[in-house]
């Protein structure tokens, strides 16, 4: 029998999924992190995860609120500082995967996370950049866990924060990025993929009970398939248990600011 499970969690389960053992990981706070984490308590041991205030191979054992949580230096194997961090490490081109989330994403998944409306006269100022406009462009790949809605699913972007594709195609080449970009976007209704030419992201599965109808209605441009779609695998009762202990584990350490 199939386990009871939330949207959010078979985001982050589906998410997880996707890292390897052997990856090095560029992790964002929020999503990215339970992501991260949940790979790291279930199939992927050996991952190393570095977050952004120099923390290598952390393992925390409760979600951090924040990359100055305590959690994550107390858990690291070390801490390096910020410009050794990504100078060396990032642009260096030690990092495998770069794991982010957003305001806003569009087709090409260029992502928002400055502001919603006008930059001079915003409807909402977001908490910026940080790190992600490089880990966007210096990862190895890019992956993005994001709730999917009109929203935040945008036909246009109202500020570029961290280049995806750009304007698609080839875009990221004649800008001289040398690096894959976003392969993979996960969200609580499907899972996307970039077409290998256009690089629009595309649907190649799509979670148990949800409808083309669906993603459509929560997507501000019109959705593209691929070829053959697949049926995401729901969580196992293994993984639900493991994420679910990680949040109460968070809950109990951080309370209501969790």
């Amino acid at each position: 029998m199939t386990p009871d499970y939330k949207p959010n969690e078979i985001m982050t389960i589906t998410a997880a999924r996707a890292l390897k053992n052997e990856d090095v990981v560029f992790v964002g706070i929020g999503m990215p992190s339970a992501a991260a984490n949940l790979a790291r308590l279930t199939h992927a041991p050996g991952i190393t995860l570095i977050y952004e205030s120099g923390t290598l191979a952390t393992r925390p054992s409760v979600l951090p609120l924040s990359i100055g949580d305590g959690e994550l230096c107390e858990t690291a194997l070390t801490t390096v500082s910020v410009p050794e961090m990504f100078r060396y490490w990032l642009q260096g081109g030690r990092v495998s995967v770069g794991f982010l989330g957003g305001a806003q994403i569009d087709k090409f998944a260029n992502l928002n996370t400055t502001v919603v409306g006008p930059y001079d006269k915003p409807k909402v100022r977001l908490p910026g950049g940080g790190g992600a406009p490089e880990i966007a462009t210096s990862c190895g790949e890019i992956f993005i866990i994001m709730a999917q809605s009109k929203r935040g699913f945008v036909g246009k972007l109202d500020f570029v924060t961290s280049l995806g594709h750009g304007e698609g195609g080839r875009h990221r080449e004649k800008l001289g990025v040398k690096t894959r970009g976003p392969t993979r976007l996960v969200t609580d209704l499907c899972v996307f993929e970039p077409d290998p030419e256009t690089r629009e992201m595309t649907v190649v599965s799509i979670h148990p009970g949800i409808t083309r109808e669906q993603i459509q209605d929560n997507t501000g441009w019109t959705v593209r398939y691929a070829a053959k779609v697949a049926e995401t695998a729901p969580p196992t009762a293994s993984e639900l248990a493991a994420l679910r202990e990680l949040h109460a584990r968070t809950a109990r350490a951080h309370g209501a600011a969790a």
